[in-house]
């Protein structure tokens, strides 16, 4: 126990925070996005496109969870 931090080990910290600090950063870049396109006055196709070209990068890090999450099921 002389490793932990509150009862937590450097990996399960880090676990932690990948998963939900990074996915609440990710809701509120989703935010910004969405503020960018409404002050913009972007319109449906124009706020489609902002979301797909910002928000692009996130797809990728959502794939590795589900692709995860399916193969430790099995």
């Amino acid at each position: 126990m002389s490793n932990t931090v509150f009862g937590f080990t450097e990996a399960q910290i880090a676990h932690i925070g990948l998963t939900f600090g990074v996915g609440a950063f990710m809701l509120y870049m989703l935010f910004i996005v969405g503020q960018l396109a409404w002050q913009a006055k972007a319109g449906r196709f124009g706020a489609f496109v902002l979301f797909l070209g910002l928000s692009f990068g996130m797809v990728g890090f959502v794939a590795k969870y589900i692709i995860q999450w399916t193969l430790d099921i099995k």
